[in-house]
């Protein structure tokens, strides 16, 4: 459970440490000192950590050759059910440097902090500076109410936010709040899932991830995605100020693409026919106000939360009214839910991908993040022409 794998850290922190300390003496037992060459001053390698899949895809374009990059959440893995391990505590403490997101995506990250003593990491929160949405469920009746005179007006309030850039146009990302006590659908809908709207969830969610308030996405707007960039080479050259310029040129280089791959998303959405797209989780919200366009999630932040029959009845209504043509779903976690929706309102499926991981398919074909956010642009394309 959470609670007993959180309690552990503590109690098995220090033995994690002495199995690694073991374990590097055997290593360097199994070296022959004659014929070992030490490296060069200027060859040294950085030893960085980070979190999940984007703050490696970040770090290692940073980086290059010159640090050795791990990544804690394994390939394939939601991040948002993860949490350390004793071992990967051990290897955060041997770190240089540690690179996360932020903005509560990963809910461990204070206790692991709190638990380091090697005062020498650069801890780098690659969300620094970006101004945050502010996260919770995601209701679309409330999108609803303000483009469009709706029956179900009167459930919420849809909020802008602020962001860096200038867009005034910016797609709403409406705020709402996740409580399953509320839950008991108090509206009717005029369609055959009346009844479901009625009843009572008992989910007590348990698991879900706390983000603490805050819509961690950041990474899947590719204009955010350039400041994390730029967060994480600053952390790495205070780590090896020696590199500074190395981790400038290559930053430069991968911003380029990032810049490239903003342009052509920019472009693709100028004149497309509808502004709306309907997702498993509330991952776009950022990539939506960067675009101009209004995300409606089927359920919350994390993916693993589980709509309520009055979201679902909600959603089913929305695209009716609005022939949505493609239910977006996830390669990370089932697609039961996004499949239900599409065969209510007659519509296909497709995948538009969080990148919270890559799966081991898209390993294995070399996928990495600017070819899966150009899919996630193809994908796009399609749904908002039809």
């Amino acid at each position: 459970m959470k609670f007993s794998k959180t309690a552990a850290f503590g109690l098995f922190f220090s033995l994690a440490l002495v199995v690694a300390g073991c374990g590097q003496t055997k290593s360097a037992t199994e070296t022959d000192p004659s014929t070992a060459t030490p490296p060069a001053a200027t060859e040294r390698k950085l030893n960085v950590q980070v979190s999940f899949y984007p703050m490696y895809e970040f770090t290692k374009n940073v980086a290059g050759d010159l640090a050795d990059v791990h990544t804690l959440v394994p390939a394939g893995m939601e991040p948002h059910d993860w949490e350390p391990t004793p071992q990967d505590m051990a290897s955060i403490e041997k770190a240089d440097v540690l690179v996360y997101n932020g903005a509560g995506m990963e809910s461990w990250i204070d206790q692991v902090k709190d638990s380091l003593s090697n005062d020498k990491l650069i801890q780098v929160e690659a969300s620094k500076g970006i101004n945050l949405l502010e996260g919770g469920e995601h209701d679309h009746a409330d999108a609803e109410a303000e483009d469009h005179d709706h029956d179900h007006a009167s459930e919420g309030t849809t909020e802008e936010h602020d962001h860096d850039h200038d867009h005034a146009e910016s797609a709403t990302t409406e705020e709402h709040n996740h409580d399953h006590g509320d839950e008991k659908a108090t509206e009717e809908h005029d369609h055959d899932h009346a009844d479901e709207a009625t009843e009572e969830h008992s989910h007590s969610h348990s698991h879900s991830h706390d983000h603490g308030g805050l819509d961690p996405h950041v990474w899947l707007s590719p204009a955010l995605a350039i400041q994390e960039v730029r967060n994480i080479e600053a952390g790495l050259a205070e780590a090896a100020p020696e590199y500074a310029d190395q981790f400038k040129q290559n930053a430069d280089a991968y911003v380029a693409k990032l810049e490239a791959l903003d342009t052509d998303f920019k472009a693709a959405v100028t004149d497309s026919k509808r502004k709306d797209f309907i997702t498993q989780h509330a991952a776009f919200g950022y990539l939506a106000q960067e675009y101009g366009l209004q995300q409606v999630p089927i359920a919350g932040l994390s993916p693993e939360q589980e709509p309520s029959a009055a979201q679902m009845a909600s959603v089913i209504d929305f695209a009716k009214e609005h022939q949505v043509k493609t239910i977006f779903f996830e390669t990370l976690v089932s697609s039961k839910v996004s499949e239900t929706i599409a065969n209510e309102v007659g519509a296909k499926t497709a995948v538009l991908n969080p990148i919270e991981g890559l799966t081991e398919d898209e390993i294995t074909a070399g996928m990495d993040y600017i070819s899966v956010m150009r899919q996630n642009l193809d994908a796009l394309k399609l749904a908002l022409n039809e």
